[in-house]
C-alpha cells in the first residue's frame, strides 16, 4: 500500500510507527458558520481513507479537532452582539448534524481548543525555554529563522516569502513571517490567563497540542485540505518538531480544492453553496460517490449535473442490494453455476484503493461487478452462496470503504413497507366495521393503534395516519 507524502512530494510504501495501529488526525472546522462543500470533500475523503484503513485490518485513532476560539468566531458573535462561546457552541452542533447526515463515522475524539488552553501554554513554555518563541508585551511569536527546516513541507524558502512578505503593520515581530503563538488580550475578545499575562491562543498552536495530546509526538498520518499546506501545516510542523526533536508526521495527505462550475467557489460570484444546502436536495450517498470518483488530491470540479449523474450511479448499486436482500429473503434459490469470481473483484478492488487512495478505481471496479451480476442474475437461477458472496462484497466496499450503501437501510424500509401494509389492513377493517355499524370493533381498532402512536383521521377523502414518536 503506497500514499503520496506531500512532505518527501513521492508516493511511498505505508508503513505505520507502531503497526497495527495508525494514529491519524484531521484538522477539523473552525465553528463560525455552517461548513461548505469544499469543506465536506475534506471531512469526507478523510472519513474514506480511515475507513479503507479499518478494511485493511489496522487498529486507528482517528481524531479532528474543534476549532471554537478563532479571529473568525470572534468577529462574528460580537457583529451579532453573541457570547463567542455560546456561539461556537451552536455552530458545534451544526457541524455534527451534517457530518452525519454526510454519513460520516465520527472521530474517536473531537478535541475542543478550549478545552485544551493548559496544553497549548505548555507547548509555548517549551518553545520559549528553547529560544525559538519571544515575548512582545504579552504577544509570543514564534521565530522561523531558529528553525532550520522551515518550508519543508510547502517547498518554500525564507529568502523569497520575506522578499514578497507586505510591510508588516506589527513592527514587533522580528521577521515579518514569525507567526503568533499568543496573543495579548483584547476588549471583547475572549481571554486565559498565562505566564505572559492574559490572552488566547494562535490558531497553529491549536493544533499541534491538541494532536499530540491525543495522538503523542510523532503522527502516522496527517490530512487537511490543501490550503491548509502553507502556513498552517509548516507552522504546525514548526513548533512541534522544535518543542520535541522528533519528527512531527509521517506521511502528510492533503486534499484538492472544490471548485464551482470551474470558478473557485466563493460568496462574491454567488456560487457558494453549504452542505446543508445540497443535502436537502441529494442523498448522503450521491455527494460520497461524487467525492469519490475524483481522486482526492486532485482539484473536483462540482456541478449539480455531476451529483445528479452520482445519484443516479448510487441508485443502481442500490437496486442491486436490494435484488439481493429480497432474494435471501425469499430463501429460494437454484443451482446454477455463477461465473462471477468474487475474491478476483475484491483483489481488483484492493489494489485499486492501495495505489495512494485511488478510489476512482476502486468506484469502477464495484460498478463492473455492478453490471456482471446484474446480468447473471438476469439470466440464471442461482444458489444462495451467489447472493450471500454478492451481499458480502458490495458490504465491505460500497458500504463499510466507500459509505455509498447501506443495507441496513435497506432492512429498515423494507420493515417501513410491512408496517404501512398492516395498519393499511386494520384501516380497511375499521372502515368494513364501520360500515357494518359495527362501531364497537371501529373505535377500538382506533384506539389500539392511539396507544401505540398510530393516530387515525377520517376525511373526506378517507382514512390517514400519522405516527407520533
Amino acid at each position: 500500500m503506497k500514499i503520496y507524502n506531500t512532505l518527501t512530494k513521492k508516493k511511498e510504501e505505508f508503513t505505520p510507527i507502531n503497526p497495527p495501529n495508525v494514529r491519524m488526525y484531521v484538522c477539523g472546522p473552525t465553528v463560525y458558520d455552517y461548513f461548505h462543500i469544499g469543506n465536506a470533500r475534506s471531512f469526507v475523503m478523510g472519513d474514506m481513507i480511515r475507513r479503507y484503513l479499518i478494511y485493511k485490518g489496522y487498529n486507528v485513532k482517528y481524531v479532528m479537532n474543534l476549532t471554537d476560539v478563532d479571529d473568525k468566531i470572534i468577529k462574528r458573535a460580537n457583529e451579532l452582539g453573541e457570547d463567542p462561546k455560546k456561539y461556537a457552541e451552536k455552530y458545534i452542533e451544526e457541524f455534527f448534524k451534517d457530518i452525519d447526515g454526510l454519513k460520516v463515522k465520527r472521530a474517536d475524539a473531537y478535541p475542543r481548543a478550549t478545552e485544551h488552553i493548559g496544553d497549548m501554554i505548555e507547548l509555548i513554555k517549551k518553545l520559549e525555554e528553547k529560544d525559538v518563541a519571544y515575548n512582545v508585551n504579552g504577544d509570543v511569536f514564534y521565530d522561523v529563522r531558529k528553525f532550520e527546516g522551515y518550508g519543508k513541507l510547502s517547498g518554500k524558502k525564507i529568502d523569497e516569502l520575506e522578499a514578497g512578505a507586505r510591510i508588516e503593520v506589527n513592527e514587533q515581530k522580528k521577521n515579518p513571517l514569525d507567526f503568533a503563538l499568543w496573543k495579548k488580550a483584547k476588549p471583547g475578545e475572549p481571554e486565559w490567563e498565562s505566564p505572559w499575562g492574559k490572552g488566547r491562543p494562535g490558531w497553529h498552536i491549536e493544533c499541534s497540542a491538541m494532536s499530540m495530546k491525543e495522538l503523542g509526538e510523532t503522527l502516522d498520518i496527517h490530512a487537511g485540505g490543501s490550503d491548509l499546506i502553507f502556513p498552517h501545516h509548516e507552522n504546525e510542523i514548526a513548533q512541534s518538531e522544535a518543542a520535541t526533536c522528533k519528527d512531527f508526521v509521517k506521511y502528510w495527505v492533503h486534499f484538492g480544492f472544490l471548485n464551482i462550475r470551474d470558478e473557485k467557489m466563493s460568496k462574491s460570484l454567488g456560487n457558494f453553496y453549504t452542505a446543508r444546502e445540497v443535502l436537502k436536495k441529494y442523498p448522503a450517498e450521491a455527494v460520497r460517490l461524487l467525492f469519490a470518483q475524483t481522486h482526492y488530491a486532485a482539484p473536483l470540479n462540482f456541478s449539480f449535473e455531476l451529483l445528479d449523474s452520482a445519484k443516479k450511479a448510487t441508485e443502481r448499486i442500490k437496486s442491486l442490494a436490494k435484488n439481493i436482500a429480497e432474494k435471501l429473503a425469499e430463501e429460494k434459490f437454484g443451482d446454477d453455476t455463477s461465473e462471477i469470481d468474487f475474491a478476483e473483484f475484491e483483489r481488483k478492488f484492493t489494489e485499486a484503493v492501495d495505489d495512494d487512495f485511488n478510489f476512482p478505481k476502486g468506484v469502477a471496479v464495484i460498478f463492473d461487478f455492478v453490471k456482471v451480476a446484474n446480468r447473471e442474475i438476469q439470466t440464471k437461477n442461482l444458489p444462495k452462496s451467489f447472493y450471500e458472496n454478492a451481499k458480502s462484497f458490495l458490504e465491505k466496499t460500497a458500504q463499510e470503504v466507500l459509505g455509498i450503501l447501506d443495507f441496513g437501510a435497506l432492512d429498515e424500509a423494507k420493515r417501513d413497507s410491512k408496517e404501512d401494509e398492516l395498519i393499511r389492513i386494520l384501516i380497511e377493517i375499521r372502515a368494513k366495521a364501520k360500515a357494518e355499524k359495527n362501531y364497537a370493533l371501529a373505535d377500538e381498532i382506533r384506539n389500539r393503534l392511539s396507544e401505540i402512536g398510530i393516530i387515525l383521521r377520517d376525511g373526506k377523502d378517507g382514512t390517514t395516519y400519522t405516527i407520533k414518536d
